[in-house]
């Protein structure tokens, strides 16, 4: 018989938009005219919980549980009334509607408050000019806060709005821990959950279910919905697959794992899902299986014997959100960040450009997993469609491109096709500050919605950049930067310290090239992040070649792949976590350039050695140089209104074209002569997006020629084509 597939989100990932696995699953299974169901029960337990009922009952959980209470919690429980009758507004609030209710958010009558109020007056300065509605998630984020403290305390100490129970499953070299804590007692949202469960078996009635874990901060709740369907529902199937298994369960032993599912797949899942169905329908061995953990005679056996490729990224499908409840996400604002806001403010449907990572050297990096190794982009062509069948599907134009790093000549194809086809797309994604960001494609790339883009400046240094494999310098980080800023388009820098081998005046100069950067309004967000050793990046496989001695002796049973290591070099990193934090948090607010380096830290640390115009003088020297035949020639603007005058300058008269260009925010006028003007006229319906004409430099050039307008060379370095380029002329 053909299977009924549940395919099901467990709680937490994030609240204010579905992670996408289980819609790019349902995607793909459509095309194979597979019905399937999807379920994102993270939402659905949060906007349980967080209701007049939930909260009811949650009220009388902590009360029957007789624990002492800190002082904040007591004064939650006090509160109780006030934060049941205030509950359903306020979510309502964020899930986009009663937006007059900021009014009274924001005057400070309205909310109970608890501790996390008072980090208010710390952070005042910073929210002083953000809009009404803004400060009012803000402080509705800061009140669940509250009553997420009070629910870790009292009734779970599990509890996260976008985790649960991480620590269980973040380096859990060994199984023990979460098998026990499985098979305590349920919790107060473990019952929650399972009910939200019971309800969707007995409404849908799989005989499959799908279970997505992309973190550490869900596989607990993954694990208890496999417990309970085992109990109740042992005819259920259970296949458990994602990001935490694609990353951590590579050399799995523990046969215990499979009290709570059946099957464990790796990497991209549709091909092991669909190969898996076709089994339990009867029409696939069980050795023909495609990355796929089960138990045989006790033993975790690995099974990869089908001889099929994986599917390509045309025959994946579009992602498929129907049924997931797109009107029950939340948008809060959790900190200052710019970019972690995106994270967490308005929704956004996920997609991916192309499959792996198109450079995949990074030493950090898991470069010789499947994910990041295996490159294969989609067409522009075929992304397109894909949006718009998302916008038609989700009625929502936001969309985050997921990849590891998306590739400058997909974007540019992309931009072009977004523009040619008149979509309004808001979009952001991660990218590599390459030098193919010129200034030209940066401002194509904003024309055609991009808002924003995070890449990695990683520790900021020429020499470890170098040993990272990065493939940029500082120097190029910059100027890329600056090409996007320049365009109206947000960067975000991802920074690393601790990267083996780093000095602590590294360290130091790195923090002076991120102040620099900040001082000078090139990047507008940033995180420092500690570097973590992964088993399978370059660093993890040949740790001889970085100077470091792994101290992670044995390969566990249940998760591996974060290693403990000792940098040879001596470094204590940990200690400068703080200050580095302290002083980024400042320059993202435009303060404290002006404090020394040393300020930040308790402790001594070296004077920078890097000069105090280190980036202006990148910035200052930059120019980028037009010189290649084949560079596209795009023209963003619309055909001018041409008239014809005469010009007459001592005795002599000059036939002339005033050229009126009618421009969304302005109107540029030029003034040429008439011949020059009646080339322009007939060369820009043929460099505009719509045409799709694809002219280069080369062939420009042969048309002015052709028309006898002069030397072209002098025509490139006009004040005529300077406006021109102003106002939406492009090199591509």
């Amino acid at each position: 018989m053909a299977q009924k597939i549940l395919l099901i989100t467990p709680p937490f990932t994030q609240l204010n938009t579905p992670y996408p696995a289980t819609a790019y699953l349902k995607g793909f299974l459509n095309t194979k005219n597979i019905i399937s169901h999807q379920a994102d029960l993270g939402i659905e337990a949060i906007n349980k919980l967080f209701s007049t009922e939930g909260l009811r009952l949650l009220f009388e959980e902590v009360a029957n549980n007789k624990a002492p209470l800190s002082p904040n919690s007591k004064r939650i429980v006090h509160l109780k009334q006030e934060y049941i009758k205030t509950i359903d507004p306020v979510m309502n609030f964020l899930k986009g509607q009663n937006s007059t209710l900021a009014h009274v958010i924001c005057d400070g009558t309205y909310l109970p408050e608890a501790a996390r109020f008072e980090q208010l007056d710390d952070l005042e300065w910073a929210f002083g000019t953000m809009g009404i509605q803004d400060k009012a998630k803000h402080l509705i984020t800061l009140y669940l806060e509250d009553l997420s403290d009070l629910i870790i305390e009292a009734v779970d100490p599990h509890f996260g709005f976008s985790r649960y129970a991480e620590r269980l499953g973040r380096s859990a070299n060994s199984f023990d821990a979460l098998h026990a804590e499985l098979n305590k007692p349920d919790t107060y949202i473990d019952r929650l959950l399972l009910d939200l469960l019971q309800h969707k078996i007995d409404t849908i009635k799989p005989t499959v279910v799908a279970l997505s874990v992309p973190f550490p901060g869900n596989l607990y709740s993954a694990l208890k919905c496999g417990q309970w369907l085992k109990q109740y529902h042992p005819a259920i199937k259970l296949i458990l697959g994602g990001g935490f298994a694609n990353t951590e369960l590579r050399s799995l032993s523990d046969a215990r794992v499979f009290n709570y599912t059946d099957f464990i797949t790796l990497d991209d899942g549709e091909a092991p899902l669909l190969y898996l169905l076709e089994h339990l329908d009867g029409t696939r061995p069980l050795t023909a299986l495609k990355r796929t953990y089960t138990l045989q005679a006790a033993e975790v056996v690995y099974i990869d014997g089908a001889t099929e490729p994986d599917c390509s990224q045309p025959e994946a499908g579009t992602p498929d959100y129907a049924g997931l409840p797109l009107n029950d996400y939340l948008s809060v604002v959790e900190v200052v960040n710019p970019m972690h806001r995106l994270w967490s403010d308005g929704r956004w449907n996920k997609l991916t450009l192309a499959h792996g990572c198109y450079w995949g050297k990074c030493s950090f990096c898991d470069g010789s997993l499947d994910y990041i190794k295996r490159y294969e982009p989609n067409k522009a062509s075929t992304i397109c469609d894909r949006l718009e069948q998302i916008i038609t599907q989700t009625g929502q134009n936001g969309f985050h491109f997921v990849d590891e790093g998306a590739p400058p000549t997909l974007l540019k194809e992309l931009s072009l096709e977004i523009l040619r086809r008149g979509l309004t797309v808001i979009w952001w994604t991660n990218i590599r500050f390459e030098k193919s960001f010129t200034a030209d494609l940066c401002r194509l790339m904003q024309e055609a919605g991009c808002i924003a883009v995070s890449g990695g400046l990683e520790v900021a240094s020429d020499r470890l950049l170098k040993l990272i494999n990065k493939g940029v310098t500082v120097e190029q980080v910059t100027r890329v930067a600056d090409h996007f800023t320049q365009a109206g388009i947000m960067v975000h820098a991802y920074l690393m310290y601790g990267f083996p081998t780093q000095t602590v005046q590294e360290t130091i100069d790195a923090l002076e090239v991120v102040r620099q950067l900040f001082m000078h309004g090139v990047v507008q967000s940033g995180f420092w992040h500690q570097f973590a050793l992964t088993a399978h990046s370059p660093v993890g496989l040949h740790p001889e070649r970085f100077n470091i001695e792994i101290t992670t002796k044995e390969t566990g049973a249940f998760a591996n792949n974060d290693l403990q290591f000792i940098d040879k070099s001596g470094a204590i990193h940990e200690v400068f976590s703080e200050g580095l934090r302290k002083s980024l948090f400042n320059y993202m607010h435009g303060i404290c350039f002006d404090y020394r380096l040393d300020e930040w830290f308790d402790f001594k640390v070296p004077r920078t050695t890097l000069p105090p115009n280190y980036i202006e003088h990148f910035l200052s020297t930059q120019k980028e140089k037009i010189t290649s035949p084949a560079t596209r020639v795009v023209w963003l603007g619309y055909q001018p209104l041409m008239e014809i005058y005469t010009k007459k300058k001592k005795g002599k008269t000059t036939p002339m074209a005033r050229l009126i260009f009618h421009n969304k925010a302005n109107d540029l006028v030029l003034n040429v002569k008439e011949s020059l003007g009646a080339w322009l006229c007939d060369i820009l319906p043929d460099i505009m997006v719509t045409p799709n004409k694809k002219v280069t430099l080369a062939q420009l050039e042969e048309s002015f020629n052709q028309h006898h307008l002069g030397d072209f060379s002098i025509f490139m370095t006009s004040h005529t084509l300077k406006q021109l380029r102003e106002n939406g002329l492009l090199f591509l």
